[in-house]
């Protein structure tokens, strides 16, 4: 019963994106319509996710990075939660914002254990978004844009 139950849902229509956002000229939340209104036109089926890129973004002054939207649902149709950027040959480049941040009152939580799993998140109060930028890593550092939804980053070190 159990696995009937989960091949029907597997079978249900997607969930209807998320309002369309964007902060700092960024898009953050939305649909794909948004996205490629952005300029996230590059897009490659990943079999789980719908992902669009933009290359030349700046953030806070730095830059360019590359941009990436990840889009849920069948052909991207559930929309997408969060912009991710990288820099492909430079893994200390994301951490260039982070004197931008603070000197505009943006507040630093360190997470993670240590060894794996560690962020830098930037939360500001009365910002609709916080910064994470990847501490540990395996492939390249991400510096990720989000919805802050008011919830405390987690354990600060």
């Amino acid at each position: 019963m159990a696995l009937l139950l989960l091949l029907l849902a597997a079978c249900a229509p997607g969930a209807p994106p998320p309002p369309n956002r964007a902060y700092g000229g960024m898009p953050i939340t939305g649909s794909l319509a948004f996205a490629r209104q952005m300029g996230f036109s590059d897009c490659v089926d990943t079999a789980t996710t719908l992902r669009c890129r933009k290359r030349g973004m700046m953030v806070a002054g730095q830059g360019p990075f590359e941009g990436g939207l990840d889009l849920y649902g069948d052909d991207g149709a559930s929309g997408f939660q969060g912009l991710t950027l990288w820099h492909d040959a430079d893994q200390r480049a994301v951490f260039g914002v982070e004197p931008f941040l603070k000197a505009r009152g943006w507040t630093l939580c360190r997470t993670g254990t240590e060894d794996r799993g560690d962020q830098n998140i930037w939360t500001k109060p009365g910002s609709p978004v916080r910064y994470s930028i990847d501490m540990s890593y395996w492939g390249k550092r991400r510096l990720r844009v989000l919805i802050d939804d008011g919830t405390p980053p987690g354990p600060c070190l």
